[in-house]
């Protein structure tokens, strides 16, 4: 079993920027792949980026790409998410998920934090 748990949401204004945390626990030794995901109201839970074990290969969804960075420290168990040129449209949940499978899917994530709330006002 693996906990996480996010961090760094908040309400800022359009064009700010954003640093959300995700720390794991458990059984951290395995190689998981990590991502993160975010849900609007009223929308289902999408796609915001991953990232391969070593931080060396990742995929962006296409909203946020050039926007968002993510990242990972694996010596401290630590996944972020840097997010800059916010915009009301990023206004959601944010939630960090862990698999052992490079993928984009939510259905395949094992393990979901319990998420944070990004909130951008225009």
């Amino acid at each position: 079993q693996v906990q996480l748990v996010e961090s760094g949401g908040g309400l800022v204004q359009a064009g700010a920027s954003l640093k959300l945390s995700c720390a794991a626990s458990g059984r951290t030794s395995t190689r998981y792949y990590m991502a993160w995901f975010r849900q609007a109201p009223g929308k289902e839970r999408e796609f915001v980026a991953v990232i391969s074990w070593n931080g060396g290969n990742n995929i962006y969804a296409d909203s946020v790409k050039g926007r968002f960075t993510i990242s990972r420290d694996n010596a401290k168990n630590a996944l972020y998410l840097q997010m800059n040129s916010l915009s009301p449209e990023d206004t959601a949940v944010y939630y960090c998920a862990a698999s052992t499978y490079y993928t984009t899917s939510p259905r395949v994530y094992e393990f979901w934090g319990q998420g944070t709330q990004v909130t951008v006002s225009s």
